[in-house]
């Protein structure tokens, strides 16, 4: 039987082409759309989109609901329901406005998709994260060998990401020039590192420890006296595979190349953290450790902006709404301080509640 609608096909085409170049979403996010899409055919054995009817909505959602997860074995979570219905739902209104097709389809059937409203109440919950401590990242750190230089290689990766805050998708892609240790600060240069929508901007050293610094300062020079790289060289360059005697493929250090994508880095994160005794925690994970860092250590909204930005987020709402999440044990802290004896208001409280306060609506999600 045939496994795909060659209509659908051309007008999918189109609606992925709509969302990278009109509405510039990133690949992961086009290919969540792609593969609901490909859910949504496989259950109506591929009938044409111009067939649709709100009944088939209603249907998918409940086999859906039904369907098992192949890690867990469980039904699906909530959250995963509604991801894949959000993305039919847009591709369902988008659809509904387009030529040959809004004379068929009824922009309003795209609501079908929606969950019951105790449903999305549960997907949209927030709920505490996990997130390390800096003592148990310095813990793994530590943990680390670093004989060989993959070792001191892999130990750095690790100390350079709470250090700078840096995604795992800009850490592959840098080179030795944009660390400078005498300013102590990472460039993120957008024409050459891949930071998140293209952004270019410098963050400081986080305050997370001499010997944090120490560790990655010791990196450069090993790259730069030892390796004798230049500035274009990786700053993390990938593994170099090689055939022994055995003709058995063996690491046999490093290659000037980069890492191609993030993977290799959260697989080291993995390995590290089980190592040392711990769970795993991945990369994108220290950005929240450094904002709760930053509840703690900023005392004056300038203090609030420049950590904010330092993580490079334009919104100082971003940072606290969306990684400074207060942990429950701390929460519980705050809550019994309040029964004892109250300290003078800080100077500074009335400016740090309108710099958390006002214009909440700008929040963008730049995660």
């Amino acid at each position: 039987m045939t496994k795909h609608n060659a209509s659908n096909e051309r007008i999918k085409h189109r609606y992925f082409g709509f969302l990278k170049e009109a509405k510039h979403q990133s690949e992961p996010t086009v290919d969540a759309a792609a593969k609901a899409l490909d859910q949504f055919e496989e259950y109506t054995d591929w009938r044409d989109f111009k067939a649709f009817h709100y009944q088939q909505a209603i249907g998918f959602k409940k086999k859906l609901a039904q369907q098992k997860s192949q890690k867990s074995g469980k039904e699906l979570s909530k959250a995963t329901l509604h991801a894949t219905l959000t993305q039919l739902k847009r591709f369902f209104e988008w659809l509904a406005l387009q030529p040959g097709y809004k004379s068929r389809l009824q922009y309003s059937d795209a609501e079908y998709f929606n969950l019951s409203g105790n449903d999305m109440r549960v997907a949209t919950a927030r709920r505490e994260q996990k997130v390390p401590t800096l003592e148990q990242i310095k813990h793994v750190i530590n943990s680390m060998p670093a004989r060989m230089e993959i070792e001191l290689r892999n130990r750095a990766i690790i100390a350079f990401t709470i250090l700078t805050g840096a995604r795992d998708g800009a850490i592959v892609s840098m080179k030795l020039k944009h660390v400078d240790l005498i300013m102590n600060c990472v460039n993120q240069d957008a024409r050459e590192v891949k930071t998140k929508r293209r952004k270019t901007f410098t963050s400081i050293f986080f305050p997370v420890g001499d010997e944090i610094r120490r560790i990655v300062a010791e990196w450069v020079v090993y790259l730069r006296e030892n390796k004798l790289w230049g500035n274009d060289e990786p700053f993390f360059p990938a593994t170099d595979v090689a055939l022994d005697a055995n003709r058995q493929f063996q690491v046999s250090g490093l290659r000037k190349a980069h890492w191609t994508t993030a993977t290799p880095i959260r697989g080291i994160f993995r390995k590290a953290f089980a190592n040392a005794g711990l769970p795993y925690f991945n990369p994108h994970s220290f950005r929240n450790t450094l904002a709760q860092l930053g509840q703690r250590l900023c005392k004056t909204p300038e203090e609030l902006k420049a950590w904010s930005q330092n993580l490079g987020h334009e919104n100082v709402l971003t940072t606290f709404l969306s990684y400074g999440e207060v942990s429950l044990q701390r929460q519980e802290e705050i809550m019994r301080d309040f029964a004892a004896p109250q300290q003078p208001a800080r100077s500074h409280a009335d400016e740090m509640e309108a710099l958390l306060t006002k214009g909440p609506a700008l929040v963008r999600t730049q995660r």
